[in-house]
């Protein structure tokens, strides 16, 4: 069994997010979804909630592609949860030319730690590459419509935060 990591804060989890998802699964029999507690971003929604979006959101998605997805909260290493979970590879998503600079520099301190751990990295599809969860939160601040950019419940929930 092939088991992979894609590792986030999904501070709320977008459609590109999903996006990733469902064309990683395509490339593994497990994709564990690490959802990391990075304080140090300020995520607006708690560990608690980012994993019961991400859950609520994915593995109904496994379900439809044939893909076993497991959601797993962590806060250590990259590289230490991808051993923690089994993982033989960690899916990276691309929105830029940006994003590559950071992701070179990570898979080099990866694979300087474990080389037996790849990392592969998917082109988020065109109508998603603008989406960024910084970007989300900020248009919902200001009243901007966010359909295009999240799931339904995402969206309910996320104004519903804004406005307690």
């Amino acid at each position: 069994m092939r088991t992979g990591l894609y590792p986030g804060t999904f501070d709320p989890v977008t459609l590109g997010h999903t996006d990733i998802i469902r064309r990683a699964c395509s490339l593994v029999d497990k994709l564990v979804i690490g959802v990391a507690v990075n304080s140090g971003k300020g995520p607006m929604f708690t560990l608690q909630e980012r994993v019961a979006m991400v859950e609520a959101e994915c593995v109904p998605l496994g379900q439809q592609v044939g893909c076993e997805i497991i959601v797993h909260p962590f806060q250590n290493l990259l590289i230490d949860c991808a051993r923690d979970v089994g993982a033989t590879v960690i899916v990276r998503g691309l929105r830029a030319v940006a994003d590559f600079e950071y992701e070179y520099q990570m898979v080099g301190m990866n694979r300087s730690m474990d080389s037996s751990i790849e990392t592969v990295f998917l082109m988020a599809d065109v109508k998603y590459q603008a989406i960024a969860s910084k970007l989300v939160k900020e248009i919902a601040r200001l009243d901007g419509d966010i359909t295009k950019f999240v799931p339904p419940e995402v969206k309910t929930r996320l104004m519903a935060k804004l406005h307690d």
